[in-house]
This record gives structure tokens, sequence and C-alpha cells, in this order.
């Protein structure tokens, strides 16, 4: 009726007419019918529950509805609703319902489960009266638009095994297509469509409507032509909805791991997209560029694309009788998309095999074929039991294309019995016939035994504080008794020397247990230390404040820190009684053990986290504790070793390594917690990562609601920028519930007390709804506030990144871990984090004094949930990564003299816990067995080549079999550098490098690879270039060299970086840069280039200041200096802070005018002044004779007793050194360098050269490792006349 509307509405124009006339015809018997509707109004009916399946799947699948309340509450909100109560009739509801329920709830409920149990019984979507959970099926159909009788036909037609004709007949079903009817006058044509554009069979014939659907379907991919105009019209709309639905029923046979459909239904998806027919020539593609004759020849000739390969361009002229078409063809063939793949695959444990994919590309990338990116499904497909066990969608962009290759990692499941391979199939998104394979063949796999060994824990009755016997000790402990795993290894620990290895959860008190062995050795070795090592900088800060309340005021022990941040002086080491280190800290210092008594007394050496072995800083960890025990074994004395773990899958490897016999051993099961853990895994589809953690904010709230909605909630994420967004969207969430501050429990002025005191936006937007913030983008108090906050209850939830899991010890009773991935600057992708980093994160669920148990929910990636769930509650078993890193350990090893041939080399590979792996899981490191030939004979490979590499980069020095030291190896050992980073040094210093290719080496080292580069950066990058003084690579914005570059020269030049992100990059940037540059001064020096050694500390005094030099007046470095100042110093030819020392008070107060001279005095007390006295000292005999130079330095200002550095542009703290230069200026000669650093006076000497002739022209040059402008020259020459 409303058509008929429409069309009266037509009838008078407005300009011309008063009025119009409609004239209706129409049979007799439906002239009422109309009238009356003309004449009187009709409403207008909602239809919506005819589609109300497919909505409400919708909303599932977007996770706006989760429940029946909440689908009656959208329900409420359609017209539907409204209509009903105006006009139940109308929709089927009779008066005594409404009187019984004017509100009509029951009804809304009655829709809602009808079509919720319909949607359960098509699979697509759980229903359990009460909620509803999203399947795969039911997210496919949302996602793709397809019907819910859609969904209903496919599950009863799809099958396994189908054959071309039955797929179309299927798609043919669908019910997108039901309007299509079938027309007499159209018969003829189709018939004669089916005979000659219809390769597949035709079901039904074109008399039926699924006949005449099959037909048109085929028409559109062999693109035929049609004349009469309805068919027309029903080709154009079913072409309209063809490709998204053979991409849904990709989908769908892809997420039910059918390897044989999944491949042909994406080969007809790439047929409809492309309008080719899976059987014809693959280069058809290019068909806009090559003629149909040239492709039907090579049709008609069975020229496939490996044969063509091979063929000339002759050859292919000939095959097609067109010589010309010979060269286009090979033209279109380096176009065509291919990759080439090989993997390595290393067993995990007997079931789970881990795969390292590299794809490299293979074909000439042109823009107008390939566009941007190129997107290649990666499948691993088991053949014998028709199954996809690892699928991943991998994105090829044209940078990638160009590198090498692109590694992608994951985990496979193997079952018994061993099927005979696997296969990994690359299969283009877009183009048809692009793929690759490869096979992992089974036959030569050794895995793993399975020998997991848990120690039972006792039922044993739990130890009183007072069984330490000093009560002193026990009023170290705010608690009365040690709890059940304290208690069972309380006497090893402390009443015998055994070494141990403690594997349990987190949140079982492994750091009590470890201070049991500490007490232990106060008690029996009080002059012995302890050496405490954690691999991260934030359990080495929580171990400090934790025993500096404790150990330090209690027992009057003394305790340093070693960390990037802090490097204590040799008396501290000296006087220290527990040393707290990181790995790499520990590593450097015991390198030269031979020549540092400290190192030798060491008692007790504490490794915690030690399951960390695996992780990229794992090497050094092996390392260390592998030195250890040699020292040990050479000073005969005996260090005793506690590691510290989570539950261990192969804890008896560990144990000896770590030299742990039976007794020390203890490896408790992941379930044995003194709070119990209920842990839920939830998965989530999504292809991208934003808009997936977007759908996994509603779950968050769910869950805060449902498992804890009073107490604290961690909730982990993967990057700052999510903890903001997240922190957004609970607050939204909140808000809708009408209770927006719910998570706050403090009174107004005491919330706007703390918000006064926050420096972070955002943090102080979202503590007013009770959630915290906490990543390292927040400044220490903002912080420490924050903490604070939380351990007191005033807010209930804390968003926060993964390393708080690690470094802060902040338990609640829910833990929220959203997502699994996070953004690897390095590989530009999302990756996952380590098992080990999820254990401690779930770890800080359930607080002991106030949980009777804890919860973790964790939101993961769909496809990803059945790993989790495996090894959640499974151990991990720890493999060494020492291999990867094996150069720079060995090269220190030699320098410090403890390898000195090929067998030594062998025989420090038997300490170290590599070795203990290759015997138990030769598989993982590339070995086809364990025995001791195989063994011995990789050993001597893995030595001899990683000798040659170090020869090949000048660090060592090798004949026959004995290696001897070389300068470049020497100096990557002393400053802890790559020796890769020695070997750049080494070929692109020269004697007069400039200060702007300093920069650029100093960039260029290894050590910045890891500098993250994050998404979208590059723009940042870009934008910075074009406003510092050097320029950098254009086409390589995205590269953490280019980024550091840009970093120091931002420093240097103070420009207001665009982000707070760059802002901690530039910190770790400067921090690593000081003993890079050290390095490189050692190395000009050594070759004896003054020119380059002076400008190389000229670049560390700007890296100190942040001011250019040369270009910058060094009077920059006041922190009260202005232009207007320092232009009229300059008139006076006053340029350096050392001429305004020397001026007297008086002409001081004339030069600077009217400037307050009181803050000039104040920033002046900062800098040194320094006088120097030279004397010449003839020694040895008169055959022998030598000169030394007697070098006395002093500091003649009020800073005497002050040696810390004044450079506030520095993130961190330094001490001030002098480098005392022998050299010839004239000739550029360097003969001598020392490196001084003193509080108030030093007296040195140097030796000078014995050749008398060079004392002509030579000098004494005083350089500042951190002043501008300090340099004195002295000539010597003068003092020997």
């Amino acid at each position: 009726m409303l058509d008929v509307m429409q069309i009266f509405g037509r009838a008078g124009r407005p300009q011309f007419d008063k009025s119009g006339e409609g004239i209706i015809i129409t049979s007799h018997d439906k002239l009422a019918y109309y009238l009356r509707l003309l004449t009187s109004q009709l409403p207008i009916e909602s239809q919506f529950i005819s589609s109300l399946k497919d909505n409400l799947n919708a909303e599932v699948a977007l996770g706006t509805v989760t429940n029946v309340k909440e689908a009656c509450a959208w329900l409420g909100y359609t017209y539907l609703f409204i209509r009903m109560r105006l006009n139940p009739l109308a929709y089927g509801i009779g008066w005594d319902e409404v009187v019984a329920d004017p509100s009509l709830s029951l009804k809304q409920r009655a829709l809602v489960t009808d079509a919720a149990r319909a949607l359960d019984k098509a699979k697509m979507m759980r229903f359990d009266e009460k909620s509803f959970y999203c399947t795969e099926l039911g997210r496919i159909a949302s996602h793709f638009y397809i019907q819910y009788s859609s969904v209903e036909t496919y599950n009863e037609m799809l099958r396994r095994h189908m054959s071309d004709s039955e797929v179309i007949e299927m798609v043919a079903h669908s019910s997108e297509f039901e309007n299509i009817v079938v027309r007499e006058e159209e018969q003829n044509e189709l018939e004669m469509l089916a005979r000659t554009s219809c390769p597949l069979e035709v079901r039904g014939g074109p008399s039926n409507k699924h006949g005449k659907i099959s037909i048109l379907i085929q028409l559109y991919i062999s693109r035929g032509s049609i004349d009469s105009f309805s068919l027309v019209s029903d080709a154009a709309y079913i072409s309209a909805s063809l490709a998204r639905i053979m991409r849904a029923l990709f989908e769908i046979c892809l997420r039910r791991g059918w390897c044989e459909m999944t491949l042909f239904m994406l080969e007809y998806c790439k047929a409809v997209d492309r309008q080719i027919w899976p059987h014809q020539h693959p280069l058809r593609q290019f068909d806009k560029d090559l003629s149909l004759e040239i492709l039907r020849k090579l049709e008609e000739r069975g020229a496939d694309l490996d044969r063509l390969q091979e063929m000339e361009e002759k050859d292919i002229g000939a095959l097609i009788r067109y010589a010309p078409g010979g060269r286009l063809v090979k033209q279109y063939l380096g176009y065509f998309p291919w990759v080439q793949l090989s993997a390595t695959v290393s067993p995990i444990t007997r079931t789970v095999l881990k795969v390292d994919l590299l794809i490299s590309s293979d074909f000439i990338w042109k823009d107008r074929f390939h566009g941007a990116a190129q997107r290649w499904w990666i499948l691993v497909e088991d053949t014998e039991n028709d199954h996809i066990y690892h699928s991943e969608l991998f994105t090829l962009t044209k940078k990638m294309a160009r590198a090498e290759s692109q590694k992608l990692s994951f985990t496979v499941p193997i079952f018994e019995p061993h099927p005979p391979q696997y296969y990994i199939r690359a299969v283009s998104d877009s183009w048809l016939y692009a793929e690759a394979f490869y096979t992992i063949s089974f036959q030569n796999l050794r895995l793993p035994e399975a020998c997991t060994t848990h120690t039972e824990l006792l039922d044993l009755k739990p130890l009183p504080v007072t069984s330490l016997g000093n009560s002193t000790y026990e009023s170290l402990y705010s608690f009365s008794h040690f709890n059940p795993i304290q208690t069972q290894i309380f006497h090893v620990l402390y009443h015998t020397d055994n070494n141990v290895l403690l594997g349990a959860p987190t949140g079982s008190g492994k750091t009590i247990s470890a201070e049991l062995a500490m007490l232990h050795l106060f008690n029996t070795q009080p002059d012995m230390k302890v050496i405490y090592i954690a691999p991260l900088k934030a359990i080495v800060r929580e171990r400090m404040h934790d025993w500096r309340k404790r150990l330090v005021s209690q027992l009057g022990k003394e305790m340093v820190e070693m960390t990037g941040d802090y490097t204590p002086d040799l008396m501290a080491l000296l006087s220290a009684d527990i040393i707290i280190s990181t790995p790499e800290k520990w590593d450097g210092i015991s390198r030269n053990w031979h020549s540092r008594s400290y190192v030798t007394k060491v008692g007790l050496m504490i490794l915690d986290e030690i399951h960390l072995l695996g992780a990229d800083r794992g090497p050094i960890l092996e390392v260390i504790v592998s030195r250890m025990r040699y020292i040990s074994s050479q000073t005969e004395r005996a260090v005793r070793f506690v590691g510290l773990s989570t539950a261990l899958a192969n804890a008896g490897d560990l144990a000896d390594w770590l030299g742990v016999g039976e007794i020390g051993l203890f490896n408790f099961k992941p379930s044995v917690r003194p709070v119990p853990l209920e842990v839920h895994i939830q998965g989530y589809p999504g292809k991208y990562y934003c808009p997936r953690m977007n759908s996994m904010n509603k779950p968050a709230y769910a869950a805060i609601c449902t498992h804890s909605p009073t107490k604290p909630v961690l909730i982990f994420v993967s990057s700052r920028r999510q903890t903001r967004l997240t922190a957004l969207d609970l607050i939204q969430y909140a808000a809708s519930d009408e209770n927006p501050r719910q998570f706050l429990s403090m009174p107004e002025e005491a919330l706007q007390m703390v918000l006064s005191q926050v420096t972070d936006q955002n943090l102080r937007h979202t503590l007013q709804f009770g959630i915290g913030l906490h990543h390292a983008g927040l400044n220490d108090k903002d912080r420490s506030l924050v903490e604070e906050l939380f351990s007191n209850n005033m807010i209930q939830v804390l968003v926060c990144t993964s390393t708080l899991a690690w470094g802060v010890n902040l338990p609640a009773h829910l833990v929220i871990i959203k997502g699994t991935e996070y953004y690897d600057g390095k590989t530009k992708r999302y990756v996952d984090f380590p098992i080990t980093d999820i254990l401690q994160m779930m770890g800080r669920a359930g607080r002991p004094q106030y949980d009777q148990h804890g919860k973790a929910v964790i939101l993961v990636h769909e496809p990803k949930k059945s790993f989790y769930k495996k090894f959640l509650y499974e151990p991990f078993p720890v493999e060494s990564s020492l291999r990867e890193q094996l150069h720079d350990h060995m090269n220190a090893e030699i320098v410090s003299g403890t390898i000195c041939h090929k067998e030594d080399a062998v025989h420090y590979l038997t300490w170290t816990y590599l070795f203990r792996r290759l015997m138990v899981n030769p598989a993982y490191y590339g070995l086809e067995s364990g025995e001791d030939e195989t063994l011995s004979s990789y050993l001597s490979r893995l030595v001899q080549s990683t000798f040659e590499d170090l020869e090949d980069s000048g660090c060592i020095k090798m004949t026959e079999d004995s290696v001897e030291p070389m300068m470049l190896g020497t100096i990557a050992s002393q400053y802890y550098l790559s020796y890769m980073t020695v070997s750049m040094f080494g070929s692109n210093i020269g004697p007069d490098t400039s200060p702007e290719v300093f920069l650029h080496i100093l960039s260029g080292a290894s050590e910045y690879d890891e500098l993250p580069v994050r998404h979208n950066e590059e723009n940042y990058n870009e934008a910075l270039s074009k406003r510092v003084r050097y320029m950098v690579d254009q086409n390589r914005l995205d590269d953490p060299h280019v980024k550091a570059n840009l970093l120091f020269q931002a420093h240097f030049s103070q420009l207001d970086l665009p982000i707070s992100d760059y802002v901690t990059d530039l910190k770790s940037v400067l921090d690593q840069s000081i003993r890079i540059i050290q390095a490189m001064i050692d190395i000009c020096a050594n070759s004896g280039w003054l020119t380059s050694s002076i400008a190389c500390m000229h670049l560390l005094q700007m890296v100190m200041q942040g001011l250019w030099f040369g270009q910058d007046s060094a009077l920059w470095m006041l922190p009260c200096m202005n232009n207007e100042l320092a232009g009229s110093l300059c008139k006076r030819g006053i340029s350096t802070v050392q001429q305004l020392l020397d001026l007297p008070k008086a002409t001081l107060q004339t030069v600077i005018g009217n400037f307050p001279a009181s803050k000039l005095y104040q920033d002046l007390q900062h800098f040194p002044c320094i006088r120097v006295k030279l004397k010449l000292l003839k020694m040895g005999t008169e055959s022998k004779k030598s000169l030394q130079l007697n070098v006395r330095l002093e500091k003649t200002n009020l800073r005497r007793n002050m040696s810390r550095a004044f450079a506030p542009r520095f993130p961190k703290i330094k001490d001030e050194a002098w480098w005392l230069i022998l050299g010839n200026t004239s000739t550029a000669e360097l003969y001598a360098l020392k490196r001084v650093s003193f509080s108030d006076r030093l007296v040195t000497h140097m030796e000078l050269p014995s050749d008398v002739t060079l004392i002509q022209g030579m000098k004494l040059i005083i350089v500042s490792d951190c002043y501008i402008g300090y340099e004195q020259e002295h000539s010597i020459e003068n003092l020997a006349a």
C-alpha cells in the first residue's frame, strides 16, 4: 500500500497545479480495499521479528549483549517494542497476556529466548538459558552478514569433501538469493548459457530456481554475456553477495580445521574476486596486459608456471608461436607473487613443537599489481588426518619483500602415533596459484623424554618463627609461622650448606626462603658476601627497598645495588655484605675475577627467577652461574647456590647444572599455592590487535563485577596506550551502570589533595573514578603515589603494563590479563608474551593475608586458547639460548685468560646449562641424537665457527688451536659491548673522523638494535629529521639506529620530543652511550690517532651536557645563561666557564652588567677550577734512559671535595673524570692516554717515549669527560729544556 501512496504522491505539480488527479485501475473486488486504505491512514508496523535472530547474533558477536537481561533491555530500544505495547494483537499477543503482564517483559523474554535457542541449535552461539556465549560460526555470520537460515543450510550441506558443483549448488541454496524467481521466457537463454559458459554440472537444470542461480554464479566467474534484461539484473544481484558468502564459507572451513576444504574454498574466493576459474591459466590474472591470444595458447599447450619458469624467453616465444610474446610472458612471470619457505622445528615437550618459519619473497614488487601489501595465509596441516593445527594471516609489505626474509614463530601440537609429516603452506589471499609449501618430516625427529618430577607438599605442622633460634632474626618477620613450603625446606636452607633449587608458584614465599639461606651464611661465615642476582631492574629495586628496611637497619649489614642506574665504587663493594645486581653488571664485573678480590669472597649466590634462563637475557644468567662455579672450583672455596623459580618441567637438568643434590631439589606443582587460584580463559576473535583489545573491555568490566566487585583488581595490558584506553572504557561502563565512582573509596577532600600532586594528565582523570594507571612513562612520584593508593585500597582498579608483575609486589584479589601479545618494535609485529610472564602476572592474584582464593581471568586471541589451557597448568621446560650469544661470552673468557685453546672452550661449554640440555633434548638444538660422539663433534664445530667469526671481526687471533685476544676483543669485553659493535668501530673509525661520522658510528652500534620503533613512529622521526643538524637516511626512518641518531641530535639541540615515549627512549639511549663512546676513545687512542680521540671526547661532552660542541657556546652549561648575557660575554672574548672562573669578582660584576650576580656565582660553584703542575724526571740507567712526567692536579675553588659531575641534562648521576693525553698536535699523533678522577688533588705520572726527538712539539692535553671547553694544553718541550 505504501507503494500506491508513493505513486499517487506524484500527482499535482506544486508550481503549476491547484490539485492533482490519481486514477487507480484494479479488479472490482480490490476496489473497496484500496479506497479504505487511501482514506484512513494505516499505522506502520515493525517487521523486526522476522530478522530478530540475525540481529541478536550480531549484538552477541559485538559483545554488547551477553545475557537475557541485557538482550531484553536492547529489545526495549526497538520500534518493535513500541508497537507491541500499542498494538499487541498485531504481534499475536492476546488481551489476557497484556492484562497479566502490562510491561510485556515476559513476551520480550520469550522472544529473546526463542531466538537464542534457535541460534544455539544452529551452533551460532551457546545459550544456557541465562547467558550467551558467541561461537566462531556466529561471529563469521555476523561479520560477513550471512542470514541465520543460510547458516542452517550450510550446517546441513557443508562436508569435509565436496566437488566443485556441490559447492556451487550449496551457495545457490543460500537464503540471500531466495527472492530470485524462475521465469518462463528466460528458459531458452539459460539452457544455452548452461551449455556455453558453465564448465560445471548444473544440478536441477535451468527450470529449477537453484539451477538458475548456479548457472548465473558460473556465468559471473566465466565473465559470460547475457541478453535478457531480467537475467542481467538477477546476475548483478547474485554477484553482489557472492564474494562475501564464499569468504564466509572459507572461514567456516578454516575454523573447523579441514585442510582440503579450506584450500578449496580459498581457491573459489579468489576465483570469484578475479573472475577466473581455478583450472584456467594463472597468468590470466594479468589479462589487462597479456593478450587473450597468448593466454589461450599457453592453456592449449598446457604450459604451467613451473615449466614456464625453467624456459628461456625464445623457447616460450616458440611455444606460443609469437616471438615478442616470450619476453612479455617472462616479464609477467617475474611479477607473479612467489615466496620461499624454510623452517626449523624444535620440540619443546613430547606434545608441543616450536616452529621458526622463514619467509622470503621471490618476485618483483610492482605497486600496480601488488598494492602496498600482500596477505598470505600460513597453514600448518596434517594431511593424514585432514586437520589444520595452526593458521595465521601474514602481511607482507613492500619493504619486507625487499628485506632478506621474515621470521614467524609459533607452536603446533603433535600427537601419538606421529604422522609421517606436517605441511606448512603459504597461500596468497588474493592470487590464484600463488602458494608455497614446506614439509616437516618426523622420521628422524627425536622428542625429549617426558619426565617431570614434582616434590610432594608434606602435611607438616607449620614451623614457628622462633625455630630460627635468634631473637634478632625473629624480629625481621611480622608473621608468627612459616608457610607450608617454607616449613618443608627450612632445615636444608637454614641448617646445611647444600645448594638448593626451589621451584614453586609465584606468591609462595620464595624470597623469605632465600633469606633463610642468607641468615645461615651470616651465622657461619660472616665475612663472606651474599650476591643476589635478579634479572630485572624492577626486582632489584623492590629487594633494595624491602631489605633496606629490615636486613640493613635491624642486622646492621651493608648492602649495595649494581644496576644500569647505579655503579658503586670499589670501597662500597669491598665492605658490602649483600650485593644486589642485574646479570649484566655481575657479568661485567666477574669477567676480571682474577684481579677483583670481592668476586672470590662470595659465599652465597641467590638467583631469582632462574626460569628466565630461556628468555632473551638468559645467556648472561647462564654464563655467570657457570663462571661462579668455575671460580669456586679454581679457588677451592665453596660458593653456595640457591636458585628460585616457578614450577619447572625439567628441574633435574637445572639442579644438575647448579650442582644441587637430591636433598636440595624442591620442585612443587603449580597448584601448590598458599592461596589457591581459580583461572578463567576466554578467547576473542578478530584478526587485528586494536579492535580485539577494544572488544575485551566489556568482558573485563563484567569480570570485575562478577569476581571482585569490592576487592582490589589488577589489569595487565601490553602498552602505555592500552592502559589509558582500557581505563577510559571501564569508566564509561561504570557510568552506564549509573555508578561511575564505584571503584573509588576515599573522601572528596583527600581525592582533591591527591589529584593536586599528580603530574600526568591521564592519571589525574582516571584517579577521580578510582582507577589507577601504572607504566614506565610515569615519573617516580606519580608511580609511587598510585602504588600507595592501590595498596591502601583507596582505589580498587589498577591498569598496568606487564613489567609491574615482576617489580612491585602489589597482589590483588582478581588479576585480568587483557591480551597476551605486545608490539615488538624490532620485528614490527605483535608477538606473544613469554609463558613465564603470564605465570608471573597470574601469580599476583590472591593476597595471602586477606583472601581464601585468588582469581585470574585471561583474555586471549581465540586461536591461542588451547595453547594457554595446556601450558598454564603443566610447567614449561626451560631451554638454553646461550648459542645465539656465545660469541660475546666466548670473547670475554678469552680476554680473561680462561680460554687459551680450543679444548678450553669445549671444557668451558661443559659447565653450561646448554650442555645439559643438548644431551636431553638434542632436536631442539638441531642435533639428531644426544650420543657422546655427536655431542663432541657438535661442540667442536660450534667452538670453531665462533672462533672464526671472532677472528673475522678482529677480536681474537688464532694460531692452529690456540687463541689470544686482540685489542678490539679486549675493549669489547671491558666495556661490555657486542663483538659486532667493536668490529664495526674498527672498520669505520679513521685517523681524522669527523663528529658527524662519529655520531653515525655511535648510533650504528648493535646495542641499539633493540631500541623500539613503535607503530607509526616513523612519522615522528620524519618530523624530527627536518629539525636536526645532520641528515639521516630518509628511507630507513623506522630503523632503530636512525631513531637513536635523531634522539642524540634532538638532545644536543634541546628540542622538544614529540611524545613521552621518546623521553624514556632518550634516557636509555644516553645511558648506553657512555660505555660505547669510551670504547671508541680507547680504539682511537690504541691506534695513536690524536684528532679522532679528541673529537670522540667532545662527543662524550656533548652527550653529558646536551649541547653541540663548537656550535653552542660552552657558557650554556650554566643553567642561568640567556642569549643577552651570552652575547655580552662573547663580545668581551669570554667563551668558556673556565674563563669566568678565572675572573676576579669585581671584573665579573662589571662584565655581567645588571644580571643578578648571586645567581651566576651559585651556578659557577658547580664547576671545578683545575690547576696543573708538571715535572719531568729522568729515570733509569745510562744505557737505558727513560723520561717520566709527573702530573699534579688540584682543584682550587670551593668545590674541593666534590667529584660529582654537574650535568643537569644527563639522566643519571656521574662522577667527573679527566683524560691526560700525551700527543703531538702538529703530527696528530697520540703517545699515551690516562683517565683519572679525583676529589681535591691527585699526583700521577706518565712514561714518555724513550725517543728524545719525539719530545719536540709534544704536549700534555687535559680533557674533561663531562664539561665542554675545559681543555688545557701544556708544552713538554719547554720542561725538557
